[in-house]
């Protein structure tokens, strides 16, 4: 048996964000349909440092294959190294007879996967009229966030803090170049979110929270990306108050996600949580009600996400002959 080996490059030159965020929202099904089997996450953290890895594994019956990701982020001396601050790395397998299919990294799908979570949240849950976007955060992340919301909303405007300056100009720079729109550097966060139809907060979440309740208009969606471990958090906790709260896992959000710190502070309770966003995607649920309504979509990363989006590109590595195939059980 064969296993193929892809790299970086090699995984980038698949992607396609459309096919990515149709693989992400076929995951969401899966998940919402009892197809998926994922334990517990474990989270390491680095003492004293910024940095941590997080390990998911994961089966999906409805694609048949399983994969197991390690993903790292927070190293701040590595560009010194000659090192991204975060690395990813995906096996994946198949689910009918454990064999390993492929190992690939997993950088583009990491980024990417998450960047369609976000939009898939924008499609369901934000106002069709939805045109201005606020975004926390000015990374790579932040990049890949608009990139995908363009793909279901007409977006017109966008405003963006970050903490670094440069960092912050560099991506309005950017972005404005590749996307044309009218993209606003804000000196402060409020800056940001108060003019927001959709709103991203894509931090490493480890500065303390930053958005507060007061700034978020009526009919706002809210997809907050950067608090996926328990230490983590972007938000106020009473910025949950009234929300439609939606996650991608209750379960796994509850634990270490964004609506952690407002469970543990008692401004809501589990049973407050509206739903998880598969079960608005298979018309369990209805997403958004009324114009006037807050939502908050909340995502820590599923390992269904993962396999979902592996197991597209493996595909597509095969049938475009890309990668290296070895004797792994030789």
């Amino acid at each position: 048996m064969e296993t193929l080996l892809l790299n970086k490059d090699e995984v980038g030159s698949l992607m396609d964000l459309d096919r990515v965020q149709a693989a992400v929202e076929d995951a969401y099904r899966s998940f919402n349909s009892g197809k998926v089997t994922q334990p517990p996450f474990m989270a390491l953290h680095t003492p004293q440092s910024h940095g941590g890895m997080d390990i998911k594994a994961g089966i999906d019956m409805g694609s048949g294959f399983m994969t197991i990701k390690a993903s790292s982020g927070g190293y701040d001396a590595n560009p010194g190294l000659g090192l991204p601050r975060g690395m990813n790395t995906v096996l994946l397998f198949d689910a009918a007879t454990s064999a390993l299919r492929c190992v690939m990294d997993g950088t583009w799908i990491t980024g990417c996967r998450t960047g369609a979570a976000g939009a898939i949240s924008a499609k369901y849950l934000a106002r069709k009229d939805a045109k201005v976007v606020g975004i926390i955060g000015a990374g790579n992340q932040a990049r890949r966030q608009l990139r995908a919301v363009r793909r279901v909303r007409d977006i017109r405007e966008v405003y963006v803090w970050n903490a670094s300056r440069p960092a912050l100009d560099a991506f309005v720079q950017e972005m404005h170049q590749e996307t044309g729109l009218p993209i606003h550097a804000c000196a402060a966060a409020e800056e940001a979110v108060r003019p927001a139809d959709i709103l991203f907060t894509v931090t490493i979440g480890r500065r303390g929270p930053i958005v507060r309740r007061e700034w978020i208009k009526p009919g706002t969606h809210i997809a907050c990306i950067g608090a996926d471990m328990p230490d983590k958090q972007e938000l106020f906790a009473d910025v949950f108050r009234g929300a439609k709260i939606v996650n991608d896992s209750i379960d796994l959000c509850v634990k270490n996600g964004e609506p952690h710190h407002a469970v543990e502070e008692g401004i809501i309770q589990t049973s407050d949580i509206y739903g998880e966003i598969g079960q608005i995607i298979l018309g369990q649920k209805p997403g958004r009600e009324n114009d006037q309504e807050i939502t908050i979509f909340d995502t820590v990363g599923m390992a269904v996400q993962d396999v979902a989006t592996a197991a597209m590109l493996y595909r597509g590595a095969l049938e475009k002959g890309l990668g290296t195939k070895y004797a792994f059980f030789a």
